[in-house]
């Protein structure tokens, strides 16, 4: 090697020079993949960045007043607006997700009474069994009120939510309060006929009750 040096100077400067050709072309590559291709399952963050941490951080808040946690993140962040929302775009996001249950439980309502219409349209003269036809004529009768009154509240809350957007939040509050009450009439009407209240329908009343509660405390903060 001694020999090969002194017999050819360029040749040991061209030998020297070739780590540090190849430790600058390593630290170019090092630096400009993560750049060019994003990791499977994850969001490029050179082309999209996630939502401002002081978004999310209105969302908690927010939902941290309210009494049930879980059901209002869950109920806003369902919405891509949340990520850009002020507290009144909340409320509105929080009694939309209510209206919007009420509506899908007054459109399975009226689909159920009319099936239940179709099979049994009343009473059938001379059956053996005159209680059972008249109890599914009842029942039928009770969904097709249980319809109406969830199509009800789904119209209050409509009501509420152009008053959120007017910055009128009594009557927001009260459409909102009405609206959690119309399920309740339904399982009175129930009652006082004394059919057995469906259990599906406990929990569609469980539901939204929730839901007005969520949009009724975020009302709380802004008036």
């Amino acid at each position: 090697m001694a020999a090969m040096a002194s017999g050819s100077p360029a040749l040991l400067v061209l030998l020297l020079l070739l780590p540090l050709l190849f430790s600058i072309d390593g630290c170019a590559a090092g630096t400009t993949m993560p750049t060019i291709r994003a990791q499977r399952g994850k969001p490029n963050t050179n082309s999209k960045q996630p939502p401002a941490p002081a978004v999310r951080a209105l969302v908690q808040s927010t939902c941290n007043a309210t009494t049930y946690y879980d059901l209002c993140v869950a109920a806003l962040v369902s919405d891509p607006h949340s990520s850009t929302a002020d507290l009144r775009g909340l409320c509105a996001i929080a009694v939309s997700a209510a209206a919007t249950n009420a509506s899908a439980t007054a459109s399975d309502l009226a689909n159920a009474t009319s099936s239940s219409s179709a099979a049994t349209p009343g009473p059938v003269a001379g059956s053996s069994e005159p209680g059972s036809d008249g109890r599914a004529h009842v029942q039928a009768l009770l969904l097709q009120a249980c319809a109406a009154k969830y199509g009800e509240a789904r119209e209050a809350l409509l009501e509420a939510r152009e008053s959120v957007g007017e910055e009128a939040y009594d009557y927001a509050f009260i459409h909102v309060s009405a609206a959690a009450e119309y399920p309740a009439v339904c399982r009175t009407l129930f009652r006082r006929k004394r059919v057995a209240y469906p259990v599906e329908l406990a929990k569609r009343e469980e539901a939204l009750e929730h839901l007005c509660t969520v949009a009724i405390d975020i009302i709380t903060l802004l008036a």
